[in-house]
């Protein structure tokens, strides 16, 4: 199956031409599939994942910064969980962005963000991001007040839009891929994921009545997220907006995207070579004579 034929139907490629309402949140890109006819490519986008992420690890070269966006029940959590999970815990960090504390407020807006950067080798994961601060505070600018800010005009969300694409382009310069996810979903599904959190007492934890309030505020999110969108989607940080109604398929594109990017990052394994290999070389020999002879075997 030629996934990355139709990843490529969902990266924001024409920034100003972009329109959200012209991805269908429940798209399946022409797959006929359903959730377990899908479980065996997801595992081995897993397994390539898995692989890559040691790669990348043992190469120490690159980072890898993945940014989920969406609205309430959009899915974020579970594609994280699905999507990365054969990646190994030492080599990934989750960082999942609340409501800013009063020393982050004490900051710039990027800063929370940056003090959470993944090193060189690793894998970060924003469930939300610094994109909170274009897209929160700009449904409810009130929010402005309470970061006390010197100035506050009607260029200040441009002037962070701009902000944004420029501490981007300074992560891909240095060595940060930067994939940004978009996962949309359709108002009716939110409310069937309301619904099911609502009836089921295993999930009521997930809900919160502010989730109504923003709600209602849907219109307004799906404006300021196509602005953003448009603004910030560049060859370097490309934004993937990706259908999440049927869970399964965002789950398989993520992967998709995730693995084709960093297969064009050349990740090897280091090479050891002269002095250092002949040193291996000798300790090995040393470690073989230490075994019993019974258990010697001649080399072949």
């Amino acid at each position: 199956m030629k996934l990355h034929k139709i990843t490529k139907q969902f990266r924001v490629r024409k920034p100003p031409k972009f329109r959200l309402d012209h991805v269908d949140p429940a798209d399946t890109g022409g797959l006929s599939l359903d959730k377990d006819s899908v479980k065996p490519l997801l595992e081995e986008g897993i397994k390539q994942l898995s692989e890559l992420q040691e790669r990348l690890f043992a190469q120490d070269r690159w980072a890898v910064l993945v940014i989920f966006q969406g609205m309430d029940a959009a899915g974020k959590d579970s594609c994280i969980k699905h999507v990365m999970s054969g990646i190994n815990p030492q080599g990934c960090e989750v960082h999942s962005f609340k409501q800013p504390s009063v020393e982050e407020l004490d900051h710039e807006f990027l800063w929370r963000a940056s003090m959470r950067l993944p090193a060189r080798g690793r894998i970060g994961i924003f469930n939300r991001s610094y994109y909170e601060e274009v897209l929160v505070t700009r449904v409810h600018p009130k929010l402005l007040e309470s970061e006390r800010l010197p100035h506050i005009d009607k260029h200040v969300w441009r002037h962070r839009l701009r902000d944004i694409c420029a501490f981007e382009e300074h992560l891909t310069t240095n060595g940060v891929v930067v994939l940004k996810f978009h996962l949309r979903i359709s108002k009716e599904e939110q409310r069937r994921r309301f619904l099911e959190r609502l009836d089921d007492p295993s999930k009521r934890w997930k809900f919160s009545m502010t989730d109504v309030a923003e709600r209602g505020r849907w219109d307004g999110y799906m404006q300021v997220y196509e602005e953003m969108i448009r603004a910030t989607s560049t060859p370097e940080a490309p934004w993937y907006v990706i259908p999440a109604d049927n869970k399964w398929f965002a789950w398989l594109l993520v992967a998709e995207v995730i693995v084709e990017t960093l297969e064009t990052l050349d990740l090897e394994f280091p090479s050891v070579k002269g002095k250092a290999l002949a040193e291996m070389h000798k300790v090995r020999r040393a470690l073989l004579a230490e075994r019993p002879r019974s258990e010697r075997r001649p080399k072949p």
